[in-house]
């Protein structure tokens, strides 16, 4: 079957949709001729900047009126009546939209509460070892084939030229930020972290404008003229770019490790409450993961990180021991090269 125009629908975090590229890349291998269209919420949209097999970005603003704009939408994702939509997010809204979309084939999973509305429903799994890209990819399996394809973004020659002054010379980047407080690296375990590293080179801190005082605390209190905040500072892309040829990229189990999987940059990934077999870990060809050595029966309190520890010691995040992480670097020299 010939799709001519394809909408793929996930409204979810940055995370998410970056991992749900994967779908772009495998569905434009197979069906290189059709239009396709991304639904993400408004925020996420600069991910798709000049994206080479994206039509067009659709833009949900949950914020502005959450559910007028929903129904604007829906009005026109029903005018466009494409040929397949694939609906990657297990919530109503967007199982609403996909629903209501006139699409000629409605693909999604089966807990989303309008799947009884879908062509197709696929059994969501979370299981040891079943990476998130992989459980996407069930989505269009019978439409493509056995294949997944990992994240990936497209940063533009804009966004790499933007950053060439920042790569001039050796580099690592540090994301130390998290929505959620158990996903975070303790900053005292961060400003211990720069204070061993043995590496000549600038140490550049990444986040979002609100992560600003937390990169600016680390940057004075490790003492060290290699760090520079650029919490902010960048664009998601652009932050992307800057990833690309880092010599090491310390990240959380957050957004900026899946950035830096879609650029297939090097990767030291920190998992604190939460555990690589929830499928959401690193993909990048030189990729780590760290995490605490001993077990706690505490751990993983969630599939998704918490506002703060349920036990108050959070000893997952401050027991974590950081030799791994400076030896990824030591044992390339001391300029990491």
């Amino acid at each position: 079957m010939a799709f001519r125009q394809i909408l793929v629908v996930q409204t979810a975090f940055i995370g998410d949709v970056i991992l749900a590229t994967g779908l772009l890349e495998k569905l434009h291998e197979q069906y290189p001729d059709a239009s396709i269209d991304f639904l993400v919420r408004k925020g996420n949209h600069s991910l798709l900047n000049d994206h080479p097999f994206v039509r067009e970005t659709i833009v949900w603003d949950k914020n502005g009126g959450k559910y007028r704009n929903l129904f604007k939408l829906i009005g026109k994702v029903r005018k466009t009546q494409y040929d397949l939509v694939v609906n990657i997010q297990r919530f109503a809204n967007s199982g609403m939209l996909t629903a209501l979309s006139k699409g000629s084939m409605k693909i999604g999973f089966d807990k989303n509460p309008f799947s009884w509305a879908f062509n197709k429903k696929i059994v969501h799994r979370i299981e040891p070892g079943i990476h998130e890209v992989i459980r996407n990819h069930e989505l269009i399996k019978a439409i493509t084939d056995g294949e997944h394809e990992n994240p990936k973004l497209h940063p533009t020659k804009d966004d790499f030229e933007y950053v060439k002054t920042y790569t001039e010379a050796p580099y690592v980047c540090m994301a130390p930020a998290s929505v959620w407080f158990t996903k975070q690296f303790p900053k005292e375990k961060w400003i211990s972290l720069i204070q061993a590293l043995n590496f000549k080179g600038n140490i550049y801190l990444l986040g979002a404008p609100n992560d600003d005082s937390l990169c600016d605390e680390i940057l004075k209190k490790s003492g060290s003229d290699q760090v520079v905040n650029l919490a902010g500072k960048l664009s998601l892309l652009q932050s992307a770019a800057l990833m690309k040829t880092a010599r090491m990229n310390y990240v959380n189990d957050s957004a900026p490790m899946h950035l830096a999987s879609a650029v297939n940059a090097k990767t030291c990934a920190i998992f604190c409450s939460t555990i690589p077999d929830f499928g959401f870990g690193p993909l990048a060809d030189d990729s780590h993961i760290v995490e605490i050595n001993n077990k706690l029966d505490c751990r993983p309190c969630g599939l998704h990180g918490k506002k703060a520890c349920p036990l108050g010691h959070y000893k997952c995040g401050y027991d974590i021991d950081i030799q791994e992480m400076i030896a990824l670097l030591d044992k390339k020299g001391p300029t990491g090269s």
